[in-house]
Formats: structure tokens, C-alpha cells, sequence
């Protein structure tokens, strides 16, 4: 069973994090998440147990108990469904505009960057 592991200390390391977890039977893996680009903790992470009764009974006795000071979360991970996922750029916003010439509000010429419908980027360049 895969378990999501919330509001962790950002100081607990993943050994720290499996300790607790093997308390209640074997783990296969730990994953603590971090930001990409300062490494530092997210503050949640994810178990693996391969017995879902010490899953569950993990889940059970360790959600909201106090680990460095703070309450954790604990409880099943539940896939998100593929339509449900963030693309890298945030959706479904639209093109960048680019050169575009006499369409939408933005009078045409070198106008760029149009979100969707909501026409904040780059207008009233072109027509000279």
C-alpha cells in the first residue's frame, strides 16, 4: 500500500520517516518530497508498505501524532486519474501569442502571450 505522509517537520530526514513507519511491519521504499530547486523538504512524503493490514494499522496509529513538534497526516494514497494532473506549463491556458497580426483586442502586430481569454499580455503594439 502506498501511504501519504502530511505536515512533516521539514528537518525529518527519510530514515527517520521509514523508522517510524517499520514499528508496524516491513517497508519497501520512503520518499520524502523536495523543492527542485532548493532541495529543501515539502513537508510531505510517501511509504510504501508491501502488507496492507500493517498499512493500515500504521495508518490507524500514526495519523495525527506528533513528530518534532507537529501533527502529522497519515492516510492512504490514492492515485490522482490522468485528466486530473498538472501539465509543466499549467494547463490548458491557450497559446503564446506570438506575432499575430490583427486578432483578438490586442490590435495586431507584435503581441504576445494570450492566456486564454483573459488578454493581459503584450497588447497595443502593433498598427504602426
Amino acid at each position: 500500500m502506498n501511504i501519504f505522509v502530511g505536515s512533516l517537520p521539514f528537518s525529518i530526514e527519510e530514515a527517520d520517516l521509514r523508522e517510524s513507519f517499520e514499528a508496524y511491519g516491513a517497508v519497501d521504499s520512503v520518499k520524502i518530497i523536495t523543492d527542485k530547486f532548493t532541495g529543501r523538504s515539502k513537508g510531505f512524503g510517501f511509504v510504501e508498505m508491501p502488507n496492507d493490514d500493517d498499512a493500515q494499522k500504521a495508518i490507524d496509529e500514526l495519523n495525527g501524532a506528533t513528530v518534532q513538534g507537529r501533527a502529522i497526516v497519515v492516510n492512504k494514497s490514492e492515485p490522482k486519474p490522468e485528466g486530473e494532473r498538472r501539465s509543466f506549463n499549467g494547463g490548458n491556458r491557450g497559446g503564446n501569442g506570438g506575432f499575430r497580426g490583427g486578432n483578438d483586442r490586442n490590435g495586431g502586430g507584435y503581441g504576445g502571450n494570450n492566456r486564454g481569454s483573459d488578454n493581459r499580455g503584450g497588447g497595443n503594439r502593433g498598427g504602426y
